[in-house]
């Protein structure tokens, strides 16, 4: 799809590049015009925009500047001045013309230098129609009653007759540069190359001189993709990426890493807010749909859960009365306006879970970038090209499609044994970066050598961003049912992720335990990871990662026999001290291993659990003021505890006696 001006400015997310609609505030006639004053001075001192729309910004401030110098003499009056209605009106009005103007002035110096050139005529009109307003304001304006001097006056007739005298135009420079910009993207569509002397010509014209400057202009765009709402916005905010990365890559060269660079400010660094974690995988959502049920997953991962044959909801374990899946569009726009304040890339999703289709001018310039950097590669200075691959496969499914299919995976595989710490980091992390798309999943366990490479890294790789980022390919891989039990069967895939989650650093002990969440989903997968240590590994990171612990925990039991159970037994305290302490979601997980563990392990951990001090006031605090699940859980070891304490040590899988819900003077009274 070409490039095109809309005939209405695109609707956004956040506040446009137009102007928009502003209340004057109710002010008395002496703090009206000294917040005139004080406002035509703040944009007077403004600067005009540069390189694009610079007459026009520049003609307005210019106008407002000669209103300042009326208002100088009008404040130094106002105390002793009582302004008629129509001169208080017209004062307001004139206020909220200010607020219009410095507001697109300053969303103009802020927006995408490209993407506002794009949108140049539209922006124009706003700039001329400001003009006009202020004409308006000064036309009806009651001068006589102001008692100026003959300059005041004066500047405020010229004021009106250059007001009235103003026409839209688009600068004939700017209208060259936007010709060039659109003809270039045209010919993309056409796979015509674009001359590099016209790119260095666009770029210059656009104050865009090295590297950097292309980076920001990238994640200007990246924001304004964000910020659209409709697929033809998106689509032609994506055409503008691909001609920037593009030409950032073939006229300065591949970009070499900071030395500082890691995969995050990215999730294994965040502290995600639990409402935003899947329940499945403990991972931030992506797309959150919500089940018959209520609860919210990422869709992806109820997806899998359904599929997989199951007919409950993983988190309360009632029945799904149907499995269509309902977007939660709320927590969906609070998790990217999240990520954009941590600065996490987030990948938005269509409606329904796909994206919308890229535009043929993107997936062209990602080709042709792709195709540059993949001959870049027989370079002997290969590190900056892969951080580009890197780079490239974080930002979309098109640029993770076209890097696999040109066959970079087997060239990236070399780079995982290297001895520079930092290029193996980038070829690791690229690896997992294409492993988000489905398909290249099956070419990376497909490729030689691609899998061993990954375990290798894991294991014995040069840092620990490096492990933690072959942990999170493993969890990526491990998505897929077949390739699940495929890495539970090789030991050095079990016991190189129980010795990260045991041995890392917190970030790199999350990706590991997350990815043992994913593997121990198949329950042929548990026994293995038991004998490896899983549980003295979860055991050790219960007070950094107590969620993430508590998970693997629960899974482990549920899912694995008596020497699963016996290997928890001395987590039985920690549990404890989650249920009184945790997060809600955390509390559920812990109550729920516990009641598996009494189940299938008997009165000695029913002894064990009722040690611990202070247990029955946590659990009837849980009764009563927890969540659903957890208070059913807690409900469920309150009749263990009574069982025990009464010398029944005969299995209450089946009890259904009920608990009688306590009052909250009870909950909090002493438990002897």
């Amino acid at each position: 799809m070409a490039v095109t001006l809309d005939s209405a400015f695109p609707a956004r997310k956040r506040r446009p590049l137009v102007v928009g609609s502003f209340e004057s505030p109710k002010l008395s006639d002496a703090k009206l015009t000294r917040s005139l004053f004080l406002a035509s001075h703040e944009i007077s001192s403004m600067q005009p925009l540069r390189f694009i729309l610079r007459r026009n910004s520049l003609s307005l401030i210019r106008k407002v500047k000669i209103l300042a110098s009326v208002f100088d003499e009008l404040l130094l009056r106002s105390q002793l001045l009582l302004y008629s209605q129509s001169a208080q009106l017209c004062f307001e009005e004139m206020q909220i013309v200010m607020q219009r103007i410095k507001s697109l002035i300053d969303d103009c110096s802020r927006v995408s230098k490209l993407w506002l050139l794009l949108q140049i005529d539209i922006v124009a009109f706003n700039f001329h129609e400001l003009v006009t307003d202020l004409s308006t304001v000064l036309d009806i304006l009651p001068v006589h009653e102001f008692d100026l001097s003959d300059d005041a006056q004066d500047l405020i007739s010229l004021l009106r007759n250059q007001c009235s005298d103003s026409v839209q135009f688009v600068d004939a420079r700017d209208d060259a540069l936007r010709r060039k910009v659109t003809e270039t993207i045209a010919g993309i569509k056409h796979q015509i190359s674009p001359d590099h002397s016209s790119l260095i010509e666009i770029f210059n014209d656009l104050g865009f001189t090295d590297s950097a400057c292309l980076t920001d202009e990238i994640q200007r765009l990246e924001d304004e993709i964000q910020d659209q709402i409709d697929d033809r916005s998106k689509s032609a905010a994506a055409s503008l990426i691909g001609l920037v990365r593009y030409s950032k890559c073939v006229l300065y060269g591949p970009s070499m890493p900071a030395p500082d660079f890691r995969r995050h400010q990215s999730l294994s660094d965040a502290n995600i807010p639990a409402d935003f974690r899947c329940p499945i995988t403990l991972e931030l959502m992506r797309d959150p749909v919500v089940v018959s049920t209520g609860q919210t997953y990422d869709r992806e991962s109820i997806d899998l859960w359904i599929q997989s044959g199951h007919n409950t909801c993983p988190k309360t374990g009632q029945v799904l009365k149907h499995t269509s899946l309902i977007q939660n569009r709320a927590l969906k726009n609070l998790i990217v306006l999240w990520c954009r304040d941590q600065k996490i890339p987030f990948e938005l999703y269509g409606d329904g879970g796909g994206e919308p289709a890229p535009c043929k001018e993107a997936v062209e310039f990602t080709k042709m970038m792709v195709s540059f950097l993949i001959e870049k590669l027989s370079l002997a200075d290969s590190n900056g090209v892969v951080f580009e691959l890197r780079a490239l496969a974080k930002s979309d499914t098109v640029a993770r499609a076209c890097i696999a299919e040109a066959g970079a995976i087997p060239k990236l595989v070399r780079y995982l044994a290297t001895e520079c710490p930092s290029l193996q980091i980038n070829a690791v992390t690229t690896i997992l970066n294409l492993s988000i798309l489905e398909q290249n999943k099956t070419r990376i366990m497909e490729t030689e050598g691609a899998l061993n490479g990954v375990i290798e890294v894991l294991r014995s790789g040069a840092t620990w961003e490096a492990k933690a980022n072959a942990a999170a390919t493993l969890f990526s891989l491990a998505g897929v049912s077949a390739y699940r039990r495929r890495l539970g069967r090789k030991a050095r895939v079990v016991s190189g992720l129980v010795d990260l989650a045991k041995q890392g650093p917190t970030s790199s002990k999350r990706d590991a335990l997350v990815a043992i969440l994913n593997l121990v989903a198949e329950r042929e997968n548990v026994g293995r990871f038991v004998e490896a240590g899983v549980m003295e590994a979860a055991g050790d990171a219960f007070q950094e990662l107590p969620e993430e612990a508590v998970a693997v925990v629960e899974a482990v039991v549920r899912r694995g026999g008596l020497m699963a159970v016996s290997a928890a037994f001395s987590l039985i305290r920690h549990l404890g001290e989650v249920m009184r302490e945790g997060a809600d979601t955390t509390r559920e997980s812990a109550a729920a291993t516990l009641v598996t563990m009494c189940r299938k392990g008997g009165s000695e951990l029913v002894a064990e659990m009722a040690a611990i001090p202070g247990i029955e006031r946590v659990i009837w605090e849980m009764i009563g003021a927890g969540t659903a699940r957890g208070g059913r859980k807690a409900a469920s070891l309150m009749r263990y505890l009574r069982r025990w304490a009464a010398g029944d040590t005969h299995d209450t899988a089946a009890e259904t006696q009920s608990i009688v819900v306590p009052t909250p003077s009870r909950i909090f009274s002493p438990v002897l």
